[in-house]
């Protein structure tokens, strides 16, 4: 499946914000809430509706509604966790799961730690969430990690992305939907993203 890129004026000017490095970490936390609701709502553009039958203060008819129990969110810690608040606005009833990992400074491979996820886990769509598509590692692994557990729906969702992320996860699971709200130029050699928009993790947090 090719990566869908959000290509929206909003998003251009979000990011443009999101990327300042004079934007302090109250703004830098809503706003990258605010773009996961918009990469969680362009997601759910295949979901299928179950047919009720709802009661207005005019008549009943019958339409359709989504079963929020059949999803899950799963953020890849600690940064995933930033685009939580965003995506539970659109599917607040959808379980949550956790994934730990993070990067060895001298291999650039990810370390995983902790896993927990909902039970009944491999029969829910499960999305994942990670601000940072970088080299690929830590998306591969938490996608892993979950077709292992039985999971046959993932998607990714991403704030940045890198074309070296995009192309590994792409050519390993073509099976796995990737939604991203650009894609940058390159990784540096200490494997950030360029221009990016610096560490998530310790930008969500106020840790830097």
């Amino acid at each position: 499946m090719k990566t869908i890129e959000l290509n929206h004026p909003l998003i251009q000017h979000k990011l443009a914000i999101l990327r300042d490095k004079e934007t302090g970490t109250k703004e830098f936390r809503e706003l990258i809430s605010e773009i996961a609701m918009f990469l969680c709502y362009e997601s759910m553009k295949d979901a299928k509706l179950e047919n009720v039958e709802v009661e207005t203060p005019i008549t009943t008819l019958k339409t359709g509604k989504l079963n929020e129990d059949k999803y899950a969110f799963v953020p890849i810690l600690r940064a995933g966790t930033g685009m939580l608040d965003g995506v539970i606005r659109v599917i607040p009833n959808a379980k949550i799961g956790h994934i730990g990992m993070y990067r060895n400074e001298e291999t650039f491979k990810p370390v995983n730690y902790f896993f927990k996820v909902p039970k009944d886990i491999e029969d829910r769509e499960v999305i994942i969430l990670d601000p940072m598509l970088a080299t690929g590692g830590s998306a591969i692994d938490a996608i892993e990690i979950l077709k292992e557990k039985g999971v046959k729906k993932l998607k990714f969702l991403s704030i940045i992305a890198a074309p070296e992320g995009v192309e590994r996860v792409e050519k390993e699971h073509p099976d796995v939907q990737i939604y991203c709200a650009h894609i940058d130029e390159c990784l540096n050699e200490n494997k950030y993203i360029v221009p990016g928009l610096g560490d998530a993790g310790d930008r969500i947090f106020g840790t830097k």
